[in-house]
């Protein structure tokens, strides 16, 4: 199989020749560029470096690397939330939506500190806030002709990664404890804050799959509704306040030929009958550290279903583990996750600075020894 192929099947809860693999498909399964420094250091790589996205200040991961571990996947370029409007002395930024980042040191991830609409609000202050224009043309900047050229020159799954989904841009406005609040005590305003969000993130989205075209394979989308410990809410609630926007998301994925991978980080397993109602075809990232995220359970309970796309832990094996752990760890997702079909390897989240080269090598490499399906080759077995 070539790698387009081998993700497809997969996707299809199909056994391909091997166990696809991806690093830099995505948003969200990429590498931070402190980790990429260190790993090209080791590897003997002197080319500039490029970051993918400012926010989460992760690389753009080069050919070089990506055919050294045999990549199956290569992501479109995404301009849309990493663009900001306004760089701050600091060195912080406010992005399109008015939310201002900073970071906490050189390497880290931007994370939000003025959140513009953390105070009373009304209907008229909703309307008067300078929204993003959905119809800007740097959503869509570049993405036609890069599509274009990945599908006829790369025989791998071509990754649109579209902006951070409308419950973390809706967090971000509001703040994180004034949204909560008025998801249990102002339903009114909830509803009137989501959907502005949601009505403009559905035209940004759309206008950026259109323009990629029939060259698009894999569309991700990312709105966490885990924490480590649990849900974010109960399903209850889940059910009556998230999943029907969730539903004209996915209602608007579904239109199209790609696949769809979700993006929720966290304990999200009695979400996942809502997740393969709405049509996802895997789940990202399986992050096995969070209660309830028990690869050999999912499998068992949901994986003729839906397919599982990252499982390598980033919160103890990748930071901490030896190279031989880190080789144990892909060896046990590989058998929990990988019998017929549907498994995509990479790891839990973006694989951060922490992490030493060598784990980072031998996930990969163990990932491409033992992750063959052909007869007598299972080596996860």
């Amino acid at each position: 199989m070539n790698h387009r192929e081998r993700v497809l099947a997969a996707l299809s809860h199909e056994e391909p020749d091997r166990v696809p693999v991806d690093l830099g498909g995505s948003l969200a399964t990429s590498i931070n560029i402190g980790a990429y420094e260190k790993l090209k250091r080791h590897l003997g790589l002197t080319t500039p470096n490029e970051v993918f996205s400012l926010r989460s200040m992760i690389a753009r991961v080069e050919d070089e690397l990506l055919e050294r571990f045999d990549i199956d996947t290569r992501s479109l370029p995404m301009l849309g939330n990493s663009r900001p409007t306004e760089r701050l002395p600091d060195g912080g930024y406010r992005d399109e939506w008015g939310v201002v980042r900073a970071r906490p040191d050189a390497e880290g991830h931007f994370m939000d500190v003025a959140n513009p609409l953390d105070r009373e609000l009304g209907p008229a202050d909703l309307e008067a806030y300078p929204w993003p224009d959905p119809d800007d043309p740097g959503y869509t900047q570049g993405l036609a002709e890069a599509a274009r050229k990945l599908h006829q020159e790369t025989d791998c799954a071509v990754i649109l990664s579209l902006p951070a989904g409308p419950l973390h841009q809706a967090q971000w406005l509001r703040g994180y404890e004034r949204w909560m609040m008025d998801l249990a005590s102002d339903v009114e305003l909830y509803e009137a804050l989501m959907e502005k969000v949601v009505g403009l993130w559905l035209r940004i989205a759309e206008r950026m799959i259109e323009a990629a075209g029939p060259n698009l394979d894999i569309v991700l989308y990312g709105d966490d509704v885990g924490y480590q410990k649990g849900p974010m809410v109960s399903r209850a609630t889940y059910v009556k306040r998230i999943r029907p926007y969730q539903e004209r998301i996915f209602s608007l994925l579904r239109r199209h030929k790609a696949k769809i991978v979700y993006h929720s980080c966290g304990s999200v397993a009695s979400f996942i009958e809502d997740f393969i109602e709405l049509g996802i075809d895997a789940l990202n990232p399986v992050q096995v550290s969070a209660a309830g995220m028990d690869t050999a359970r999912l499998k068992r309970d949901f994986g003729n279903r839906i397919a599982f796309w990252g499982g390598i832990d980033t919160h103890h094996v990748l930071p901490r583990g030896s190279p031989e752990e880190v080789r144990a760890e892909v060896r046990r997702r590989l058998r929990d996750l990988a019998p017929g079909g549907g498994y995509v390897l990479c790891a839990v989240h973006n694989i951060q600075r922490e992490v030493p080269p060598e784990n980072i090598i031998a996930m990969y490499d163990e990932a491409l020894a033992s992750g063959a399906y052909a007869a007598g080759r299972r080596c996860w077995r």
